[in-house]
């Protein structure tokens, strides 16, 4: 029985390896901010190889839904959306460890409170990419997950409004040279993976408009 249900995709796998792959990419945008905000139980070392885990972690995952993509005869989902949909989660926890790797880098000469607000968003983007993603296997009409796709494109144009007052206060403030180079790196890297997560986002959607 579970074999035909693999071959006839029937199963909760799909579903759940996708779960799995939003869930590690909200826990990496958590990861994240404790190394931010320099968590007392944890070396910024350590939380960086963390990071790196949760990303080849992540990959396993990525790598087994295509695998099964190809041994499955009938998925739950269109192939194409399910590809779709995992490697646009992929690209979040992808991004963050290099953003992990910038702070880490040069965390002496970086203004952090600006760039808290920024990794404050993507933590919200990726929870809100979380919480669409397991509401995709109970097969809800648009009216029950809009409400996380509202927050999701909120909090998209949040970060957009804060890139650009970031970038004005680079430009205009009285800042060296060095700092505002890592600086703005930083920023662009934040604001490519909150658009990575609207971009999962948008992908859950249009499954989601499919089958209503």
């Amino acid at each position: 029985m579970n074999a035909l249900k693999r071959i006839f995709g029937q199963d909760e796998t799909f579903y759940d390896l996708l779960d799995s792959s939003a869930s590690e990419a909200k826990a990496s945008a958590g990861m994240l901010v404790r190394l931010l905000a320099g968590a007392p139980d944890s070396k910024p070392e350590e939380m960086l190889g963390e990071l790196a885990q949760s990303r080849r972690k992540h990959k396993r995952i990525t790598q087994e839904i295509r695998e099964r993509l190809c041994k499955t005869f009938i998925t739950p989902l269109e192939r194409e959306d399910i590809d779709a949909l995992s490697s646009g989660l992929y690209k979040i926890p992808k991004n963050i460890e290099k953003i992990g790797e910038r702070l880490l880098y040069f965390p002496a000469i970086i203004t952090m409170e600006p760039v808290m607000k920024q990794v404050k968003l993507l933590e919200n983007a990726a929870e809100a990419v979380s919480a669409m993603v397991k509401k995709l296997r109970e097969r809800q009409h648009v009216e029950g997950i809009s409400d996380s796709y509202e927050r999701l494109q909120a909090i998209e144009g949040d970060a957009d409004k804060l890139m650009t007052k970031v970038l004005y206060d680079l430009y205009h403030g009285n800042i060296e040279v060095r700092e505002m180079l890592v600086l703005k790196d930083i920023y662009e890297l934040l604001e490519r993976t909150i658009d990575r997560c609207r971009d999962a986002g948008n992908v859950v959607f249009q499954i989601v408009l499919k089958y209503s």
